[in-house]
């Protein structure tokens, strides 16, 4: 329970099933989502991920399992449900015609208690363009306003579904600071991506998605810790080196060797380097380059799939 007597739990999804004819799009999801955090269901396109998503804002409904959201059942309370999510999703398509602030009066006019369109438009950056028609907004303008109108109800939870495919860098950074945003606000929100970096960066927690099954779920910080891959050592020296005896070091896991640059693999790192150095002082040689890289989502994902994120 949280402080004021509220159930901590927003999100509880457990053995989520849906098929589509022949094809099974979830094959037993289960994940909760605590109060506050930021969510990510991080896989390629195909996962399951939108499928989930939508089966949480009640759009679809599972073949199996149960799931509660704001301890509500999205099917049969569907409409309770809305008034208190927000939802952004892959596309979002609104009449060429109507104008920035009308969508928005539009959108508010839908629940009992709206948030100040006004303030919405200014912080989104939307004020200049509050008479500027749907069809004249660039491809960024009209992301924060599908953000924006994903806020028009003051939501608890707040559903992104890919939100920054296809924007470019810039844009991308400005919805990655409005989610941290959001988190600040003490909002909960759960995004789906494929992009590795973003789910690094903005994710308290993350069930890593593939072929309809979470493979994996926890911070970024634990999943990387429980790689077996380990950190990733590049070694220049002076002096070629024998790869058997790197391989023998203590802590290397694997050991390649490509145009006079070795590569390890090695847990824990310390160890290998420290193992390294008494080589290097043994066989007379030194050392001209040391990088260390830290296993990433990416590296976890190759491990508990077999393929990378993008295959």
């Amino acid at each position: 329970m949280t402080p004021d007597g509220s159930n901590s739990t927003v999100v509880e999804a457990t053995g989520l099933h849906k098929s589509y004819g022949s094809v099974e799009a979830l094959r037993g999801v289960s994940f909760e989502i605590k109060k506050g955090e930021v969510f990510g269901l991080l896989g390629p396109n195909g996962a399951g991920k939108t499928t989930t998503i939508e089966i949480l804002e009640g759009l679809r409904q599972p073949d199996g399992g149960a799931v509660r959201v704001c301890g509500l059942d999205p099917t049969r309370e569907s409409g309770e449900l809305k008034q208190r999510i927000g939802a952004q999703l892959q596309a979002t398509v609104l009449p060429d015609k109507i104008r920035v602030a009308e969508a928005m009066r539009l959108f508010a006019s839908f629940y009992r208690r709206p948030a100040s369109v006004d303030k919405l438009m200014e912080r989104f950056g939307l004020t200049e363009k509050r008479r500027a028609l749907y069809e004249t907004l660039s491809g960024g303008q009209k992301q924060r306003l599908a953000l924006a109108l994903a806020l028009v109800n003051d939501p608890e939870l707040v559903l992104m579904d890919e939100p920054t495919v296809g924007l470019d860098v810039q844009l991308r950074r400005d919805i990655y600071s409005m989610v941290e945003g959001f988190r600040n606000e003490g909002r909960t929100v759960l995004l789906t991506t494929h992009y590795i970096e973003e789910a690094e960066r903005l994710c308290d927690r993350v069930a890593i998605v593939d072929r309809g099954q979470v493979v994996a779920l926890g911070t970024p910080r634990d999943l990387v810790a429980r790689s077996n891959r380990g950190s990733r050592l590049e070694v220049r020296v002076t002096k070629p080196l024998d790869a058997e005896k790197l391989k023998q070091l203590e802590a290397v896991l694997d050991c390649g060797e490509s145009d006079g640059t070795y590569f390890l693999q090695a847990q824990p790192v310390a160890r290998a380097v420290v193992a390294l150095i008494r080589l290097l002082e043994t066989e007379g040689n030194e050392l001209l380059d040391l990088r260390v890289s830290q296993p990433t989502l990416e590296d976890v994902f190759v491990e508990m799939t077999g393929r990378k994120m993008e295959d």
